[in-house]
């Protein structure tokens, strides 16, 4: 396992949204890690925030989120759009958060296969495998902080994934945070357009592409204000730098592993459910956009009742957002309702 230096930056605590725009300036200290998954030669990157006053470690503060099936994690979930990341904002209110980049995705090692033409291979990095590790991220987070459970939250695929691991392993999940969540769909993923009827080991994104999809489903008269001036852009250039070869393309590419769309053929338009959502324990928040076009609210709203062991469970529709709502300009809307689920238990 390898361990990057410290680094310290201060960030406002308070919510961002207006109604709570009393800010205090908290010291944030940012660790990464690269960990490794228990095949060789292939390591997963880690990024952790915390304040620099957290010292005890508990269950209720402790958080690990995993991305979606096309981008990796701390482009997402850490980068500082308006000057605040959701990881800042986490961290910010007392909280211990690490988000991580399944192999194949960002910093994390690539699969020998992406070297390769994509149809030389079969798809790379499916469900299980992520899964594993997920596991490895969070068995080496409980060992280092020294606490039993820790908060899952996971992003799109990221919440199958972590819906998967909580049915899997309820004794190490705290809570449960499943934002934009899949489940049984009757046509094929949006993220899967254009895909041919033989799935190869990756797939290719353009920007362009990228920004296309995120649009489906807004209103045209709401468009133009959805993302604020320079968020998509400064999102993208980050993410699509963590992809040197792709990079090198013109136009530039981000390549994904497309396990995650083979899985999806077989299970989810197949009517198999990938997880047993009754067997999941710890309390649990679904959040999904109104203008979500991945996985729109009608996922959502037949997931929950099948949550049925899950004490204090909820589902939250949020106006004015998609699939990608923490990226957007009601992103405040988002942040608020996550973080009055986890602080509810948290003491607060």
């Amino acid at each position: 396992m390898h361990r990057r230096a410290l680094i310290a930056t201060p960030v406002l605590a308070a919510p961002i949204i207006a109604a709570q725009a009393q800010a205090q300036a908290v010291e944030i200290i940012t660790e990464e890690f690269m960990v490794p998954s228990g095949d060789p030669g292939i390591e997963l990157f880690v990024r952790n925030k915390r304040p620099n006053t957290l010292t005890a470690f508990v269950p209720q503060r402790v958080l690990l989120f995993v991305h979606g099936a096309t981008y990796p994690a701390h482009t997402a979930f850490d980068v500082p759009l308006g000057g605040l990341s959701w990881m800042d904002y986490i961290a910010g209110r007392g909280f211990d958060v690490w988000c991580m980049d399944i192999r194949g995705y960002g910093r994390s090692t690539r699969p020998p296969e992406m070297a390769q033409p994509p149809e030389a291979n079969a798809p790379i990095v499916r469900g299980t495998t992520a899964l594993a590790d997920i596991s490895a991220v969070a068995g080496f987070i409980r060992q280092h902080r020294n606490t039993p459970r820790i908060i899952h939250m996971g992003w799109s695929w990221g919440s199958t994934l972590m819906g998967r691991f909580a049915a899997d392993s309820p004794t190490t999940v705290e809570r449960l945070v499943l934002v934009a969540p899949p489940w049984l769909r009757d046509g094929p993923s949006p993220a899967a357009a254009g895909a041919p009827a033989t799935l190869g080991a990756y797939r290719t994104v353009t920007q362009a592409q990228a920004r296309a999809r995120w649009m489906e489903g807004v209103p045209e008269a709401k468009r133009a204000a959805l993302i604020p001036p320079g968020w998509f852009e400064h999102w993208a250039g980050v993410t699509w730098a963590t992809d040197p070869e792709g990079l090198r393309r013109n136009p530039p590419v981000l390549r994904a592993p497309n396990g995650v769309l083979q899985d999806s053929r077989e299970y989810g338009q197949a009517g198999r459910p990938w997880w047993d959502p009754s067997k999941v324990t710890a309390p649990t928040l679904l959040v999904v956009g109104e203008w979500d076009r991945d996985t729109p609210p009608s996922m959502a709203a037949a997931l929950f009742p099948l949550l049925t062991n899950s004490p204090g469970k909820r589902l939250v529709m949020l106006g004015e957002g998609t699939h990608t709502l923490l990226m957007e300009r009601n992103r405040g809307t988002l942040f608020a309702t996550v973080q009055g689920f986890l602080e509810e238990a948290a003491g607060a």
